[in-house]
């Protein structure tokens, strides 16, 4: 019986390793497939850095501190992941042996372009002939040198692929200044005895704007038919200070004589008001006073009475534009010989109106 036992407890074991063994394999795990490579990375892109060298004739000059900001804002507005351009802006300190030392360190440098503002626009083909032997293209800008005319024909500039000049026509400006008075009821004649009675604060006798300006405001004037009369001409370096200082000497000497003041620029308009108003004299009343440049502190004297007006003497187009011929110049282009931007009649309507 036992053995019957046994045997049976055999054969149950057998029989349940055959279900075992009869059962699915175990499913194992599919090989996993080679992650794809890493794209290899892109080589950076090389960068080009150009070398500017500008001189300003002087930093303290309120036009030109608008002027060469605009110059460094806008070449950073130019530049891209590619192009970069590294600008070095001097201070001529109205000193043209600074000036010269200047454009000899520039040329050393290795600038690839020079954008320069001529402290004295004489000397203009000895600094341009520097640069030109250097092969580097010269960007004249603010002070034009003029040709043997009086024009357009600086032998430096004229037919030469790598100088040009940028900046406006200041015989407009001049013109314009004229303008702003005869657009006046009165024409300027504050005291109606057919005579305009006025004062000329001169820039610098030797740079043509300052020339244009005092000759173009009075033929405007003259050419319209209005008799005038000069009562001080004087130099005050476009210099606020100095503008003050003529004014007032002026006022002293001529008192309500003096109809209209004339100063070349909007410094030297804003020392003028400054004296206008210690003295009591009241712009619009019984004295009229015109600048040019337009610049924020000027067109704040317009808005509030304190000065008849100004021309805008645009320093954002002219800074461009200088730029741009920089660039072009830069990319091997030819440039032009001169590239014009307009002057604009402010007075309080334009202010008003902008």
């Amino acid at each position: 019986m036992k053995k019957l036992i046994s045997l049976l407890l055999v054969l149950a074991m057998a029989l349940a390793l055959v279900a075992c063994g009869a059962s699915e394999p175990a499913a194992t795990e599919a090989p996993k497939a080679d992650a794809p490579a890493a794209a290899p990375e892109a080589p950076a892109a090389e960068v080009t850095t150009y070398d500017v060298g500008v001189a300003i004739y002087q930093y303290n000059d309120n036009f030109m501190t608008l002027y060469r900001q605009e110059i460094e804002a806008y070449f950073k507005t130019l530049e891209t992941d590619t192009v970069k351009y590294n600008v070095t802006m001097v201070d001529s300190k109205n000193d043209m042996a600074e000036q010269t030392n200047q454009i000899d360190t520039f040329i050393t440098q290795g600038m690839d372009v020079i954008i320069l503002n001529l402290v004295q626009t004489s000397s203009a083909e000895v600094l341009i002939d520097k640069v030109v032997a250097a092969g580097i293209p010269c960007i004249l800008i603010n002070r034009e040198p003029l040709g043997d005319n009086g024009d357009e024909s600086y032998p430096g500039i004229i037919n030469n692929p790598t100088v040009c000049y940028v900046g406006a026509d200041a015989r407009q400006s001049g013109t314009m200044q004229g303008n702003l008075i005869l657009a006046l009821d009165n024409k300027g004649d504050l005291n109606g005895d057919g005579v305009v009675k006025y004062i000329m604060v001169i820039g610098d006798p030797e740079n043509p704007d300052a020339q244009y300006r005092t000759e173009k405001s009075i033929q405007a004037m003259t050419d319209a038919g209005v008799a005038v009369e000069c009562l001080v001409e004087n130099v005050g370096n476009w210099d606020q200070t100095k503008g003050q200082e003529i004014t007032a000497a002026a006022l002293a000497q001529f008192g309500d004589e003096i109809e209209v003041v004339f100063c070349n620029n909007d410094g030297m308009a804003l020392g003028a008001a400054a004296s206008i108003e210690a003295a009591g004299r009241v712009v619009g009343e019984d004295i009229y006073l015109v600048g040019v440049d337009a610049i924020p502190e000027a067109i704040e004297l317009i808005k509030n009475g304190a000065m008849t007006g100004t021309v805008l003497n645009d320093h954002i187009g002219q800074s461009h534009a200088a730029v741009d011929a920089a660039v072009a110049a830069l990319n091997g282009e030819e440039l032009q010989n001169y590239y014009w931007v307009d002057y604009v009649m402010v007075d309080a309507a334009y202010v008003a109106a902008n």
